[in-house]
C-alpha cells in the first residue's frame, strides 16, 4: 500500500514522542545485591529476591539421616539424644551415616566385664586364655561362658563367632545360672556389675580399677560412624559427639572407698615405728591406699603431747597414747576420714582427746563415731565425690562402757539403735549411700558370732549399703544380701598382734567401688604381717589359701544348687 507523505510524517512524529517520553520518565530501581548463602551438602542455594518480589522463608536444611544398627547395645541407643538436632534417626531408605560396630571411625567404646560368682579365688587371667577359649575352645578356669544376646553380638564384632562353650541366656538369668552351675562364668556390660559378681581382670586390667586402660582390654568394643557419599565421617562425628555417650564407663564417675580394721600405734608397733621409720607401714600398701578417693582409718588411740616412748609389747599395758609424730603414718597412707568408735579413745583423758580432735581438724581430717560430746560423736560424716553421695556413721556396740561420750565429756558414741536406724534412713532419704562401721565384741575366730550378726543386720535393714567391723584383731567372714555387703571384721591394720595367733597375722583392706551414685561391690584385699609395724601383700599361694578360708566361713544368701 502506498503511504502518503502526510501519513509518513505523522507516524514519525508519534514515534519520536514515545521515545522522548521514555527518556524523561523515572527509572526502574535496580535489584539490591543479596549476600551469597553458605552451602553445605544438605543446603541448596537460596533464590535471589527482587525489590518487587514477596519475602520468602529461609529454606530448612535437609536432615542428616542417621541409621543405628539394631545390634548395638540398647543402653547406647537409648542414650542418643537427637531430638532438636540436625540428625534424624531412620531405619531404612535415604541414609547419611550409619552407627555400627567397627574400628574404622570410632565414636564410642562399650566396656564389658568377665564375671564369676563372688566366692571365686581367681583374681586375674591372661587375655590370651580368654581369647583361646572364645576362638579355639582352649582350656580356661571356666568350662562354660554365658552372656546375653546383645553382649554376644558385641564380642562377635571384635573376635568373631565363639568356638568354645558359649551360651546365650536372658540377662536376668545370668547371675543365678553362674552361681548354680559349676565352672560357669559370664560376660556382662559394665553397667550390670553388682556385689554378687566377682570381676576377673584380664592381664591385670579390670574396669573396676582406676588405672584401667581400655586400649589394652580385649572386652572393650568399639562403635563407629560411617558416612555416606557426599559426607565426611570426621565432620559428622564432631557434630554428633555432644548427643551420644562416649562409653558406658566414665572414669570420672568411678569412686573407691577403702575400709580398714584396727589401728593402734602403740607398744610394739610404735617401738618399730621409732626404730625403723614412722611411715614404714605405708611403704608397701601406700600406693593402693593413696589411690582411693576415700581411705578410712579406725584409730582407737588418742594423740597426747605428754606421750612417752612406747613400752614393749609384752608389758601388758592397756592404757594407750600415740605421739603427735605418728600422724605422719596416717598421712602417708592417704587417710581421708577417721573413725573414733574405739575402746581407747579416752585412755589419756579429756585434754588428750581434745588435742586429738584439734589435730584432725588442723589436718583436714573429718571424724565420726566420737567427739567432744555425745552430740558431736553421733554425727555422720557426709561426702560427695564425683556425683556420688557417701555418708559414714559409727558407734561402739560393746555392752561394757569404754570411754563413751556424754553431754558433758568427750568419747565415743555408744550405739543407740533407735537413733542409728533413724539416721541411716534419713541419710538414704537425702540421697546418701550410708557406710556404718562398728567397734564391737572381739572374737578370735573366723565365724561371725550371733551378737554381731544381729546388730549388723539392723543397719543393713535400715538401708546401709556397707556394714563393716573395725574391732576384730583377726579377720571374720563376710555376708552379701540383696541390698548390702556386711564384713564382720577386717582384722588389724597397725597394731602389734603379729604372732599372737595364726590368723592375727592376716587382715583385710576392703576396697568398695561406686559408680554414678550406685554401689557396685567390694574387692577384699588381704594383707599379712611379718613384724609389728608393716602390712604387706600376700604371695599368690598364701593369698589363695587365705581366700579359700575366708569364703568358706562367709554367707552369700544365694542358692548353691539348681
Amino acid at each position: 500500500m502506498k503511504v502518503s507523505g502526510k501519513h509518513f510524517t505523522l507516524v514519525i512524529s508519534i514515534l519520536l514522542m514515545i521515545i522522548f517520553s521514555s527518556a524523561c520518565g523515572p527509572r526502574q530501581a535496580s535489584p539490591v545485591p543479596q549476600p551469597e548463602p553458605s552451602l553445605t551438602p544438605t543446603e541448596p542455594p537460596l533464590p535471589t529476591a527482587s525489590a518487587t518480589s514477596a519475602p520468602t522463608a529461609t529454606a530448612t536444611p535437609e536432615p542428616i539421616y542417621l541409621r543405628v544398627d539394631p545390634d548395638l547395645p540398647a543402653a547406647f541407643e537409648q542414650s542418643l539424644k537427637l531430638e532438636g538436632t540436625d540428625f534424624q534417626r531412620v531405619s531404612s531408605g535415604k541414609t547419611s551415616a550409619v552407627l555400627d560396630y567397627g574400628r574404622g571411625n570410632p565414636v564410642s567404646t562399650w566396656i564389658y566385664a568377665l564375671a564369676a560368682p563372688f566366692p571365686t579365688v581367681t583374681n586375674t587371667i591372661p587375655a590370651k586364655t580368654f581369647l583361646g577359649f572364645w576362638q579355639r575352645a582352649e582350656a580356661a578356669p571356666f568350662t562354660r561362658l554365658i552372656l546375653d544376646a546383645e553382649t554376644l553380638k558385641a564380642l562377635q564384632s571384635r573376635w568373631g563367632a565363639p568356638v568354645g562353650d558359649v551360651e546365650v541366656l536372658d540377662a536376668d538369668s545370668l547371675l543365678r545360672e553362674a552361681w548354680t552351675t559349676e565352672n560357669t562364668w559370664a560376660v556382662i556390660p559394665f553397667e550390670q556389675i553388682q556385689p554378687r559378681w566377682k570381676i576377673i581382670a584380664l592381664d591385670g586390667q579390670s574396669p573396676l580399677h582406676k588405672d584401667f586402660a581400655q586400649s589394652l582390654y580385649p572386652l572393650a568394643v568399639t562403635i563407629s560412624l560411617t558416612a555416606s557419599q557426599g559426607f565426611q565421617s570426621k565432620a559428622l562425628t564432631e557434630r554428633l559427639q555432644p548427643y551420644m555417650p562416649q562409653s558406658n564407663r566414665d572414669p570420672e564417675k568411678l569412686v573407691t572407698v577403702i575400709l580398714t580394721g584396727v589401728t593402734a600405734m602403740v607398744r610394739g608397733t610404735a617401738s618399730e615405728m621409732e626404730e625403723k621409720g614412722i611411715t614404714r607401714g605405708a611403704d608397701v600398701i601406700g600406693p593402693v591406699t593413696r589411690e582411693a578417693d576415700i581411705l578410712h582409718i579406725s584409730n582407737e588411740v588418742p594423740f597426747a603431747v605428754d606421750c612417752k616412748d612406747p613400752v614393749p609389747k609384752l608389758s601388758g599395758k592397756l592404757s594407750f597414747c600415740s605421739k603427735d609424730s605418728y600422724l605422719e603414718l596416717l598421712e602417708a597412707v592417704g587417710t581421708d576420714v577417721v573413725e573414733l568408735t574405739g575402746d581407747h579413745f579416752q585412755d589419756w583423758g579429756e585434754a588428750a582427746l581434745e588435742h586429738t580432735l584439734e589435730l584432725y581438724r588442723q589436718n583436714g581430717l573429718p571424724y565420726y563415731g566420737g567427739g567432744l560430746n555425745i552430740e558431736e560423736a553421733k554425727q555422720p560424716v557426709k561426702l560427695e565425690i564425683k556425683g556420688t553421695k557417701i555418708a559414714f556413721l559409727g558407734c561402739n556396740a560393746k555392752p561394757t562402757i569404754y570411754g563413751n561420750a556424754t553431754e558433758e565429756k568427750g568419747g565415743n558414741f555408744r550405739c543407740d539403735w533407735d537413733y542409728m536406724t533413724a539416721e541411716v534412713k534419713s541419710l538414704r532419704a537425702e540421697g546418701y549411700l550410708p557406710i556404718v562401721t562398728f567397734q564391737h565384741l572381739e572374737f578370735y575366730q573366723w565365724t561371725a558370732q550371733s551378737q554381731l550378726v544381729a546388730d549388723f543386720h539392723k543397719m543393713a535393714d535400715a538401708g546401709a549399703v556397707i556394714v563393716s567391723g573395725s574391732q576384730s584383731h583377726q579377720p571374720h567372714g563376710m555376708e552379701i544380701t540383696d541390698t548390702a555387703v556386711l564384713h564382720y571384721g577386717l582384722g588389724n591394720l597397725f597394731f602389734d598382734q603379729y604372732g599372737l595367733a595364726l590368723y592375727t597375722n592376716y587382715g583385710f583392706l576392703d576396697r568398695h567401688v561406686f559408680y554414678d551414685g550406685k554401689y557396685l561391690g567390694v574387692e577384699p584385699l588381704p594383707i599379712q604381717f611379718k613384724d609389728y609395724s608393716q602390712p604387706v601383700w600376700l604371695e599368690e599361694a598364701t593369698r589363695s589359701w587365705l581366700m579359700e578360708v575366708f569364703f568358706s566361713v562367709s554367707e552369700w544368701n544365694y542358692p548353691q544348687t539348681r
